[in-house]
């Protein structure tokens, strides 16, 4: 495997408390700083030049084509749980976000002492989110083990992973929708695509296949070919365990390297997976699995987006559990 620590990180490594940032005009450079100083992102989308990402507090980061920031203010209906790994999580906007200014979020809400997730339709209007219409609402989840990533199909069709809310049995309930990843139908109604999952985190496609990241109980992180129908173990089998009508994962970190995988996408016949406990970029090919890159240097990245032309990520060093350096967290934009 070909291991990649940027030049001018490895630098920044080497001088141990120096913060400064690396300088993206250098031709060398294998990456640019598109934005700095976002709170807790963790779902980036793009259109044309601008970006809009979420962050967990509860607002929109909006980033013009100079690469200036503004944040976009959520009214939510619920107020937004202050639970680890909870907040304004998946974002996604409509295909049609140009002419609708509409998007699906997923979030993590606080009532009467309990938190629940809730999926909605946000209406961007005067510059602020307004929720719309909730899809679901009421779904139980744990302290962790939210789930939280909404992507959509190449026909505009969602999907959404669900935590097991720290309640590993609900992922072969079928009854429940924790532990699962959901596709919203014609009806505008939520059905269970595949189960037997504990955290997904990420959903991408390469042509008809549909890929999806796990975090695992301890390692054993997964990359799994979703099928509709089909049954992904957990928390029967995990990792390179298998079982008569269960799928075993297309690729494992098995039982003694962790990544806790977030977004992931496809990009030049790659899938790029975002690393939290791993701290970098993982590249893998897709025909046989191998992990050929290790894009590190940049702390904790949360998710990773391709416009079929360039790669770009999120840091996630402010999320309590990295080790954030100055102007954390960033958009980056990958120079391959």
């Amino acid at each position: 495997m070909r291991k990649i620590l940027t030049p001018s990180l490895s630098l920044l490594l080497l001088a141990g408390c120096n913060n400064a940032a690396p300088n993206p005009d250098e031709a060398t450079a294998p990456f640019e700083e598109v934005a700095t100083g976002l709170e807790t992102p963790w779902s980036i989308n793009k259109i044309g030049d601008e970006f809009y990402i979420s962050e967990r507090p509860g607002t929109v980061a909006y980033i013009n084509a100079d690469g200036d920031l503004m944040r976009q203010e959520v009214n939510f209906s619920d107020s937004i749980s202050g639970a680890a790994e909870a907040g304004f999580l998946g974002f996604v906007l409509k295909q049609d976000f140009e002419e609708s200014q509409e998007a699906y979020g997923y979030y993590v809400y606080e009532r009467d002492g309990q938190d629940y997730n809730k999926i909605v339709t946000l209406l961007l209007e005067d510059g602020q989110w307004q929720e719309n219409e909730v899809l679901l609402e009421g779904i139980p989840t744990g302290n962790v083990h939210h789930g939280g990533r909404l992507e959509l199909d190449s026909d505009g069709t969602l999907f959404a992973t669900i935590g097991d809310a720290s309640t590993p049995d609900l992922a072969q309930d079928l009854g429940s929708v924790n532990g699962k990843i959901l596709r919203l139908n014609a009806s505008n109604e939520f059905e269970i695509y595949s189960h037997g999952h504990r955290n997904p985190q990420g959903i991408a496609w390469d042509n008809d296949t549909m890929y999806a990241s796990e975090h695992g109980q301890s390692a054993n992180d997964e990359i799994n070919i979703i099928e509709e129908g089909n049954n992904y173990g957990w928390p029967i089998i995990e990792g390179t365990e298998s079982e008569e009508g269960m799928e075993s994962p297309f690729y494992t970190t098995g039982s003694n390297e962790t990544w806790a995988p977030s977004g992931i996408a496809t990009h030049n016949d790659s899938l790029y997976v975002a690393a939290l406990g791993g701290t970098a970029i993982k590249v893998m090919d897709l025909d046989n699995a191998e992990v050929t890159d290790s894009i590190e240097g940049f702390g904790r990245v949360r998710d990773v987006y391709s416009d079929g032309d360039s790669l770009y990520f999120i840091t996630n060093n402010t999320d309590g559990r990295g080790s954030p350096a100055d102007n954390d967290d960033k958009l980056y934009k990958l120079n391959e």
